[in-house]
């Protein structure tokens, strides 16, 4: 059943599932909670407790104009997790999920017990990144969500995908459109001002997992293998047949190298 809390002067909506250990899962841009909809079943069934939010902006929680940036989605996280008393989490993120994961861990190292990065890199933005993201960001708010799902769709998912998994590519096309314009352009924008995580991670002292689709087009590969070199110890799982989203593309295999890291 759906939930909803006032943190930090927005309303977040959330749901709260299982009994056990804590693990919060953070979604990408610009999607919403559903998208983790097989791993909470997954884990759940496995003894978690598994809490997924919609990011301000997204899905069903407030959307704030302007600029969000990534320090204000993991305060809202963490807003959360005290709301639901939640003391110590598992913390994974996909994407711009991953992004705030890492800025998770630089406010709140102490509450991370474990940490998974999936399909999201740890580089600072680049001027040509910066204006890129701000024109998309421009372009959303004139335009609505409409085209840059038509442009980005075979990207979100391998191309290949698209085609052979249906209802894969109607539930990320759904995400996307419902996705509210104002606030996936002040997410946009937030992620332009974001900072170099790659020297945060070479102090990250949790059990970590990177995680990639071997056909990811937005974060390659490459992407993952440096922020396996930088975390001590972490372990890479790259998953064929998946692009940018392999937890919804291959679920099963995502879930195993999940199910894996959690048993070490």
């Amino acid at each position: 059943m759906t939930r909803t809390a006032e943190v930090n002067g927005i309303t977040v909506s959330f749901d709260d599932a299982g009994i056990g250990p804590a693990f919060v899962l953070v979604h990408g841009h610009p999607f919403d909670r559903s998208m983790w909809r097989p791993q909470v079943a997954s884990l759940t069934a496995a003894g978690y407790r598994v809490v997924t939010a919609d990011l301000r902006g997204y899905g069903r929680s407030t959307v704030v104009p302007g600029l969000t940036t990534l320090e204000t989605f993991a305060r809202d996280t963490f807003a959360l997790a005290d709301h639901l008393g939640l003391d110590e989490v598992v913390l994974a993120g996909l994407s711009m999920g991953g992004q705030i994961a890492m800025e998770c861990y630089r406010l709140f190292p102490e509450r991370i017990a474990g940490l998974v990065l999936a399909d999201t890199f740890a580089q600072g933005e680049t001027p040509e990144g910066h204006a890129h993201r701000n024109r998309v960001a421009d372009q959303l708010l004139a335009e609505g969500m409409a085209g840059y799902v038509a442009e980005n769709l075979s990207k979100m998912l391998a191309a290949y995908n698209v085609e052979a998994m249906p209802d894969v590519a109607d539930h990320v096309r759904t995400m996307m459109l419902n996705a509210p314009p104002a606030g996936a352009a002040a997410a946009l924008r937030g992620r332009a001002e974001r900072q170099d995580y790659q020297e945060l991670l070479t102090n990250v002292t949790v059990p970590s997992l990177i995680v990639v689709g071997r056909d990811d087009e937005f974060t390659p590969v490459a992407d993952a293998e440096l922020m396996h070199r930088l975390i001590p110890g972490s372990t890479l799982a790259v998953i064929d047949n998946a692009g940018h989203l392999p937890n919804l593309e291959q679920p099963a295999t995502f879930n195993a190298a999940l199910h894996a890291f959690l048993e070490q």
